[in-house]
């Protein structure tokens, strides 16, 4: 697959500004500062499609992104702790209904490869698992690791999600690593996405 020409599309604040199209949605979180509009700009091959905000825990929207044959989502930062509880349950209620809508298609959930997930990385893999909505664990900053500890890390990321390794693709906005990986999925995800299959589950939901 070849990402040709990603733009920018629109934000929501709730559920009334969310996205309505016929292309598949996948979307993209993570914690706070793990490097999510890195990724997003290393997949369209620009360096600011989704920019980043100074400060983490700012991006306070849901931020749609027309690559083509999909839409990428651009989620909120979660568990970044400067900020007040009620600002916390805004974004979760957000979350909420970004997947109560029931039309993504997938997510990348991101996590930083350096350290073990977090408590708030966990409850929103669990929260994927229980609306069962398919994901890929996509382990950034692989380029601050050794080789070996890339395969260790990921081993680990892994089991601590309960997934198999080969769900867990470590990647580096610096370097590129992993983009064909995460390139290969996608075109997975719209062909299947494309297949009369897929409709049919849809209807019969």
């Amino acid at each position: 697959m070849v990402i040709a020409d990603a733009k920018f599309v629109t934000s929501a604040a709730d559920k009334r500004g969310f996205l309505k199209t016929e292309k598949p949605v996948i979307a993209v979180c993570g914690k706070s500062n793990v490097g999510k509009s890195s990724f997003i700009n290393m997949l369209a091959n620009r360096k600011q499609l989704a920019r980043a905000s100074a400060e983490p825990g700012r991006t306070r929207l849901v931020n749609y992104f027309d690559f083509g044959q999909f839409v990428l989502a651009d989620l909120p930062g979660y568990g970044f702790a400067r900020v007040s509880q009620g600002e916390k349950q805004r974004w979760a209620k957000l979350l909420d209904d970004f997947f109560a809508a029931g039309n993504i298609a997938h997510v990348f959930a991101l996590a930083d490869i350096r350290h073990d997930p977090t408590a708030d990385d966990k409850t929103m893999i669990d929260f994927l698992y229980a609306t069962q909505t398919p994901f890929t664990i996509v382990a950034t900053k692989a380029d601050k690791l050794s080789r070996m500890r890339v395969k260790e890390s990921v081993r680990r990321i892994a089991a601590c999600f309960k997934t198999g390794e080969g769900n867990v693709i470590a990647t580096s906005a610096e370097t590129r690593q992993g983009k064909e990986d995460i390139l290969s999925v996608v075109e997975g995800v719209c062909t299947r996405f494309a297949s009369p299959e897929f409709s049919e589950e849809e209807e019969g939901e």
